[in-house]
């Protein structure tokens, strides 16, 4: 497993991908020997209102070694540190990172693969689902708030499905459970993320369905109505 150590970056460039999504390319000469697997993180350290630096975790989306370049995506809802510092970043902001972070990755065992979330999620499924072989089924089932949020997955390999779902809608976070829940568990191996209480009514549902815990990777991104902690972990767990 790599090593997480610090990074002294620099914002390349920022992209909104979607109206709520937003893409910060992050450059330096620390990502010469960069080394991480899909599913991993890196921790920010961004600064609160009263001056203290907090740290914020978010899922690497992609690296290109040849052109130094680490893309984080970050959802731009409520009004955090973290959503400051996105709100904010523009090409030449330093950035203090520790990373890589996060002991979930592909399952190399599993026959194939479910992954399951809110729009957090999404960075983390698509990192992860671009790099199985070729033939391995994978399914997403990702909830964002309309269709606008969508995002294309670039996948030739019709063994890898999207199933978007969607909050404005009258089955919300409801619906997310039930189509992710409806999958058979047999070899396979669930990656659920997001939520506290959406990530912990994915894992019962999973269970409830016949999935052992043992196939279930469960990490909560945040919490609703809750500040992260200061080493930007929700303070309660899914």
């Amino acid at each position: 497993m790599p090593e997480p150590r610090s990074l002294p970056l620099v914002v390349a460039s920022v992209e909104d991908v979607t109206p709520h999504m937003r893409r910060i390319h992050l450059t330096g000469p620390s990502l010469d020997a960069f080394d991480y697997f899909p599913g991993q993180d890196l921790a920010l350290g961004v600064v609160r209102d009263d001056g203290t630096i907090v740290r914020r975790r978010y899922t690497i989306r992609r690296f290109d070694a040849g052109r130094q370049l680490l893309d984080l995506e970050v959802v731009m809802h409520g009004d955090g540190p973290g959503i400051r510092w996105a709100r904010a970043a523009h090409p030449g902001l330093a950035a203090e990172a520790i990373g890589p972070r996060g002991k979930i990755g592909l399952d190399q065992n599993a026959a194939w693969h479910l992954f399951a979330g809110d729009a957090t999620a999404l960075p983390g499924a698509f990192a992860m689902m671009e790099t199985l072989p070729v033939g391995m089924r994978a399914a997403a089932y990702l909830l964002v708030t309309d269709p606008t949020e969508r995002q294309r997955f670039d996948a030739a390999d019709p063994t890898r499905t999207v199933t978007w779902c969607y909050e404005n809608s009258s089955e919300g976070r409801d619906g997310l459970v039930a189509a992710a829940a409806a999958s058979s568990p047999d070899g396979g191996h669930a990656y659920l993320a997001g939520e506290v209480a959406s990530v912990s009514a994915l894992k019962a549902a999973l269970l409830g369905r016949g999935w052992r815990a043992d196939q279930v990777s469960a990490k909560a991104y945040w919490n609703r109505g809750r500040a992260n902690a200061g080493h930007g972990e929700p303070e309660i767990k899914a």
